[in-house]
């Protein structure tokens, strides 16, 4: 139930239920890149759902049921209450941005203005405990970044999130959340979703009135990231969720920038860190502007049709050897005990790509060979 290689892009079939697809998605073990190797491989959601149980016995997960059907039709329910669009890979609404990544989202719930997800977006992000020049230069870049035509997308964080999605509403931002379309966190950020609701967009891949929990903001980060034509870090600590953004925004090939700080102020510790890496130093939106090669000047949002889109080309990625993917789950679970150790760690002692380990690392949680706890702790599970 895990996958090896990167899916080729593929449509969702035309002839596929909502019901089917949510199924699939919302189907104990089976994450995003699941998804995609399922379809890709049974050619349809339904057909999938028709061959995980005999997936998941080649797995050794005995006696598997997929999501029941009652599920998926009472969240379809609660998304038409809230007035919320659900989006599905590979139709019209969804973001190209997005399309291509081996863990893109199968389905999006969005509620606003979903025109904006085929605009050009930058994330900023950041901080939650801001400083008041952290909370200035993020307002500065957004609004800088708005006149010239993009977009800004970021987690609707208190600090620079929250100040990034204020400067832009007139513009322009995209807000994504970890929990449900529905749920605002923190809770001091109600009225600022309201808002971008009302005159954004609010996305997210979770059901509606999901409570988020510490792990849905890593894939709540990658969703930012991958939206975005460059990842700003306006302020963040040596230890942030930005600078997972900004790995994330690394392994999906898009730019990363970060404004410097003091080096006495710990809530710049990341950004100089990013900066003796290789980020490209940020003072000014014109700084960004350059980074990305952009001379974008406003312009109206496409009219979205309800139709698909044809495929996207691309030739198919050769598959690993099995004895070579058998010889990195072997090294994985060589390096990990009953004791949790950081999947940060782990990486750097296999010295693999963060990608490929993420991969791997999904296969072996699947089999059930591995357990994942909050902060990103990784056991084994035998």
């Amino acid at each position: 139930m895990g996958l090896t290689s990167k899916p080729t892009p593929h449509p969702t079939p035309l002839d596929d239920d909502p019901v089917d697809t949510l199924r699939l998605i919302r189907s104990r073990r089976v994450g995003a890149v699941t998804w995609h190797r399922l379809v890709l491989e049974h050619g349809s959601a339904r057909a999938a759902l028709l061959a995980l149980p005999d997936v998941a016995h080649a797995a050794g997960v005995e006696n598997y049921s997929p999501c029941p059907v009652e599920v998926a039709r009472h969240e379809l329910a609660a998304g038409r209450v809230l007035g919320a669009r659900l989006i599905v890979w590979g139709s019209a609404d969804y973001p190209l941005a997005l399309i291509d990544l081996p863990d893109a989202p199968p389905v999006l719930w969005a509620r606003g203005d979903v025109a904006l997800l085929h605009r050009p977006m930058v994330a900023l992000v950041g901080a939650r405990n801001a400083s008041s020049l952290g909370l200035r230069m993020a307002r500065r870049l957004a609004e800088g970044l708005g006149q010239a035509g993009f977009v800004s997308v970021s987690g609707l964080a208190r600090g620079i999130d929250a100040a990034a999605h204020r400067a832009t509403l007139g513009s322009g931002t995209v807000a994504v959340q970890a929990g449900g379309v529905d749920v605002a966190y923190p809770d001091e950020n109600a009225a600022l979703a309201a808002e971008i609701a009302a005159k954004g967009c609010l996305i997210s891949e979770h059901p509606p009135g999901l409570q988020p929990q510490a792990r849905h903001f890593p894939q709540r980060n990658r969703i930012v990231s991958g939206l975005s034509r460059a990842v700003v870090v306006v302020e963040a600590a040596a230890r942030s969720g930005s600078l997972i953004t900004a790995r994330n925004a690394l392994d999906q090939g898009r730019e990363v920038l970060a404004v410097p700080g003091h080096p006495f102020d710990a809530r710049a510790a990341g950004c100089n860190m990013l900066l003796r890496d290789g980020a490209t130093l940020v003072r000014s939106p014109a700084d960004v502007l350059e980074a990305i090669g952009a001379e974008v000047v406003p312009f109206p949002a496409p009219v979205v049709e309800d139709v698909a889109p044809p495929p996207v080309p691309g030739p198919t990625p050769p598959r690993r050897p099995l004895a070579d993917i058998a010889a990195v789950h072997g090294q994985i679970l060589a390096r990990l005990g009953p004791s949790p150790l950081a999947e940060d760690q782990l990486i750097r002692d296999l010295s693999l790509p963060p990608a490929t380990v993420s991969q791997h690392l999904l296969t072996l949680e699947l089999e059930g060979r591995i357990h994942r706890a909050p902060g990103g702790l990784l056991s084994r599970a035998d």
